[in-house]
């Protein structure tokens, strides 16, 4: 290789795409979403909001965003015997494992698979925004035995998300902060699976194989699994000096703790988990599990403190889900169709200015042999 080549373990630093759609200012503490700053869009706005940002790079008027309403709405449903799928796989299947199986599946249904025109993209991405909740949620209550949940079309998406879930109509708040957590999720830059979604879309193959291959990538635990992780480790803690007495000992044992830390947020908390910190504390109130709240809060304050670690959104988003009633394997599976439409949008982007992704490496093997 030239002398020049410059290797960076992970593609640390390394730009691998221009785009127009999110970038992470950390010097700001601001994630951009199109010029729009995220936090502020979730204090404001709706997740169907971002939705309509991230795929025609405006917010919509009320009428668009009635459209984008009805248009999921309707899109709801899976194809017919789509179930029988979820009941031919074995029971211990992990459920990402599951949704990445079901999103390939759907690709053989859609007659515009090979499409690539900007507005045909936007229609995929409608109708898989759209159906993803209903292979979440029910791909789990048929590998846990249980009866599949219908979506309900008089119900707004987020509202719809959380009922097939959990098979309880939410309350407003619960709905609110629910729908709150999807826009944290929804798009942030380039992580892995965003990455790899960008990879496969430039060999020019299609927007379900993009997605598939995303979930795979989400699914491994440096990447998707951390929220579930943590959550994990608050039922084992049980309390809050129980929580203490374990973060101590994972540091000792020189463990990697889930839920703080990020490669782009290194020295500051990710801005995502101060908005679910702020709404953990409002469900903890509500349903009066302050004792989550008060635990999170000892863990970040040790783990400033021995560490200089900052919690990560996962960190807060885990015992919110858990308030909302999410069982713990779907949180991850739930993170995935939170960022379905920022995957879309990238796929979309790729496609308009592609160039195949084919980088090199640095060779350090031996030269020369000869059998």
């Amino acid at each position: 290789m030239p002398e020049q080549t410059v290797y960076k373990p992970g593609l640390d630093g390394v730009v691998a795409a221009v785009t127009k759609l999110s970038y992470l200012d950390v010097d700001a503490e601001e994630i951009v979403i199109r010029g729009y700053e995220l936090i502020e869009l979730a204090e404001k706005t709706q997740y169907l909001d971002l939705v309509q940002l991230l795929l025609r790079g405006e917010l919509p008027s009320n009428s668009e965003r009635s459209s984008l309403e009805m248009a999921l709405r309707t899109e709801y449903d899976l194809p017919d015997g789509f179930f029988q799928l979820f009941k031919q796989l074995p029971k211990e299947t992990h459920p990402m494992d599951a949704l990445r199986t079901g999103i390939s599946a759907l690709a053989g249904y859609d007659k515009q698979l090979e499409a690539r025109k900007e507005e045909e993209i936007s229609q995929t991405a409608v109708r898989l925004l759209a159906k993803i909740p209903n292979v979440v949620a029910n791909s789990y209550h048929i590998l846990h035995d249980e009866p599949a949940v219908d979506p309900k079309q008089e119900l707004p998406f987020s509202t719809n998300f959380l009922y097939m879930i959990t098979g309880q109509m939410p309350t407003p708040t619960d709905a609110d902060f629910f729908d709150q957590s999807l826009m944290m999720y929804s798009e942030h830059e380039m992580p892995n699976s965003t990455f790899t979604a960008r990879v496969i879309a430039s060999t020019n193959s299609d927007l379900y194989g993009a997605l598939t291959g995303a979930a795979a990538s989400l699914k491994g635990n440096l990447h998707g699994g951390a929220n579930e992780a943590v959550m994990h480790m608050l039922l084992e803690a049980k309390t809050t000096d129980g929580f203490r007495h374990l973060l101590h000992q994972k540091l000792k044992n020189k463990e990697k703790i889930m839920g703080f830390g990020h490669r782009v947020y290194m020295k500051k908390m990710d801005p995502r988990a101060t908005l679910m910190k702020k709404a953990l504390k409002c469900l903890s109130d509500d349903k009066q599990r302050g004792d989550l709240y008060e635990m999170c809060e000892a863990g970040e304050q040790l783990m400033k403190e021995e560490k200089g670690l900052y919690p990560n959104l996962d960190y807060y988003a885990a015992p919110v889900y858990y308030l909302l009633g999410i069982p713990i394997d779907l949180y991850t599976p739930v993170f995935f169709a939170a960022r379905t439409i920022g995957l879309c949008a990238h796929v979309a982007e790729q496609y308009g200015n592609n160039k195949l992704f084919r980088p090199r490496v640095l060779y350090n093997g031996p030269r020369g042999l000869h059998p």
